[in-house]
């Protein structure tokens, strides 16, 4: 777990990344706050080789909760700099994860009427979300926009990496999935339809930017009836290949980031991140609730991925992990 690897021009000192996790510290307007510095100063004491900053709004129209961190406006690029820097002064790579919430959220919170692929409410458990109404061709293209100018930003404000999130039934999610794009146009149909926005979003972010580290999360299944199945998934991450993505971070779809209800025990999710990284040449992030060394070691030895993502854990008890690779 703690040899280094190379990506592109970056070396990772070890196989431990620390994904992004909500944290409610910035303030409304989405800037970083004194909370949101304090709380990355505290993630970067576990000496990861990568640590993803919160799932930041490309949009306005994005957002999905208050106080969630924004990386729509020039303004903000001064605090995520800060942010950036601290990280990367523990010696961590400094990566930063883009979104839009799409219709996962309510038009309250969005300034308006929520966006997504087709005229369908995604699905939650427990809950009932509002009913959106289709994007049309000029509005795809607004979002295209909106995701470029927030990697621009991101290289702007220092970041090393940045993380275009497509899974947990968010904005592009609802694209990929059938259960949530039912479209007849060029951006739906069939799965290389429903790939085709993120696909777009990642050529125009890669040419914008060629010697950046781009990675995507990605579900490896919707876990939901009807929804992505691995063999899709499997191609989608193909697709993404293809398109000049450096890292793949495999995680849930519309079902939500929740463990399903079948899965026990340290790496719920890594099955399917076994899955992709056996047919894919690309370095792949698996999830799920893992918290061990011992779990890291045998699942890296067995090339079921490429870095182990830890969150509750290192969120928990930052300090044990760097006292774990202390001691080796």
């Amino acid at each position: 777990r703690f040899k280094h690897l190379q990506v592109r021009s970056k070396s990772f000192r070890n196989r431990i990344v620390v994904p992004p996790m909500a944290s409610q510290t910035a303030l409304n307007s989405g800037m970083a706050s004194t909370k949101s510095f304090e709380h990355y100063q505290r993630l970067s004491l576990a000496k990861p080789a990568l640590l993803i900053v919160e799932y930041s709004y490309v949009h306005s129209s994005g957002k999905s909760e208050s106080n969630q961190m924004a990386i729509d406006q020039d303004e903000q690029i001064e605090g995520l700099k800060s942010i950036s820097n601290l990280i990367k002064a523990s010696g961590a790579l400094s990566g930063i994860q883009i979104t839009h919430s799409g219709s996962k959220s309510n038009s309250q919170i969005a300034g308006g009427r929520t966006l997504a692929p087709s005229e369908i409410a995604v699905p939650i458990k427990g809950e009932v979300l509002e009913t959106p109404k289709a994007m049309n061709l000029f509005e795809i293209e607004q979002m295209k926009s909106w995701f470029l100018l927030a990697a621009d930003r991101a290289v702007k404000a220092g970041f090393d990496l940045v993380e275009i999130h497509s899974a947990h039934g968010y904005g592009l999610n609802q694209w990929l999935s059938p259960i949530t794009n039912h479209r007849q146009d060029c951006y739906g149909k069939n799965l290389a339809g429903r790939s085709l926005l993120l696909l777009e979003i990642v050529r125009s972010i890669r040419k914008a930017h060629p010697s950046l580290l781009l990675s995507v999360r990605m579900p490896g299944q919707d876990f939901l009836e009807g929804g992505l199945q691995i063999d899709d998934s499997i191609q989608i991450a193909q697709f993404l290949k293809d398109a000049g993505v450096d890292i793949l971070h495999i995680s849930s779809g519309i079902g939500g980031w929740r463990r399903p209800n079948d899965r026990v025990g340290e790496g719920y999710l890594v099955d399917e991140a076994k899955a992709i990284a056996s047919h894919v040449a690309l370095p792949v992030i698996g999830v799920g609730g893992i918290q061990t060394a011992n779990y890291i070691d045998d699942a890296l030895e067995k090339k079921f991925f490429s870095f182990a993502a830890i969150g509750r854990a290192i969120l928990n008890d930052p300090f044990g992990w760097q006292n774990l690779q202390m001691s080796q």
